[in-house]
């Protein structure tokens, strides 16, 4: 009898967990004869005997739990090193007071008048001062953002950004300010900030789900009331891992995989910091519900 119709005959054995069920006999044929995604593993690439058809972590499937420490080792190492990553090249931005001068939205008392105050009182963005002297609007200021930015100016709806808590872990959207804004044709995820884009954020979430991640300034009043409200709502599940070492944090983030078993896992570093992000089972639309992701955020010593 060929080996592959053996295998399938033997399919009642497999057991798969209830959400793979219904990916029927050609996804119990690949699961046979799935590759490990570790180059050096040295049980052949034909398993015939394997019960588990998870962990997949960045596009492959480990046969085994060293294999799985293997492939992390191999993502942290990556993101550490800085391949993958944002690394936006630094371009020249108009200063914003200059800016709004060239446009004609004030005059150049209104804009010394404004500097002034800020260098008195050591604080606060120059957009806010120009609002508390009444020379411009909330509005202007933001369209003024938003050509510094080369970026565009939306609107911030708090329901909708609630539902789109699955795209970002909560602690990225207190830290950073990087609120969802909407989910165009499924395809394209608007991130919304108040003052000032973070295009490490936006890569690494582009990274993480999968999605194009646009970012686009916000008016000040419409972000911070939905960015106090969003902060109320459900998020998937975190672990904040605290390493010595890349190693030691490779290991535990390994260990995280392990624990999970998910059917998608990806690495990705964020500033200071490398975010994990496990889907738990499969999902037909763009984003998964909130209670089939978790996120694990690892900050390591002296990060390089």
């Amino acid at each position: 009898m060929p080996l592959l119709k053996w295998m399938l005959a033997k399919q009642e054995d497999l057991r798969p967990r209830p959400d793979e069920a219904e990916e029927g006999k050609a996804y119990l044929a690949s699961a046979w004869l799935e590759r490990c995604a570790n180059p050096e593993c040295g049980s052949g690439w034909l398993h015939p005997w394997r019960r588990r058809s998870v962990p997949v972590f960045e596009e492959g499937w480990t046969c085994s739990p060293e294999c799985t420490r293997f492939l992390v080792h191999a993502a942290v190492s990556r993101a550490l090193s800085g391949k993958g990553t944002s690394g936006e090249t630094h371009r020249h931005r108009i200063p914003l007071g200059l800016l709004m001068l060239e446009q004609g939205w004030i005059s150049h008392a209104e804009l010394q008048k404004a500097l002034a105050a800020q260098r008195a009182a050591g604080t606060g963005r120059l957009g806010q001062w120009l609002m508390r002297h009444h020379a411009v609007g909330e509005e202007t200021v933001a369209r003024a953002l938003g050509l510094q930015w080369s970026c565009p100016v939306l609107n911030a709806d708090p329901e909708e950004s609630e539902s789109l808590s699955a795209a970002v872990p909560r602690l990225f959207v207190d830290a950073f300010g990087a609120l969802p804004l909407r989910l165009a044709a499924g395809k394209v995820l608007y991130l919304g900030f108040e003052a000032s884009l973070d295009p490490a954020v936006a890569l690494a979430v582009q990274q993480a789900t999968g999605l194009r991640v646009e970012s686009a300034i916000v008016p000040e009043s419409q972000f911070r009331r939905a960015h106090s409200r969003v902060l109320r709502t459900r998020f998937p599940a975190a672990e904040l891992v605290e390493a010595v070492s890349p190693a030691a944090a490779a290991n535990a983030l390994a260990r995280c995989v392990e624990r999970a078993l998910p059917v998608a896992s990806r690495l990705v570093r964020v500033h200071d910091c490398l975010w994990l992000r496990l889907l738990l089972r499969r999902h037909p639309g763009a984003l998964p519900e909130v209670g089939n992701v978790e996120d694990v955020i690892c900050s390591i010593g002296r990060i390089q």
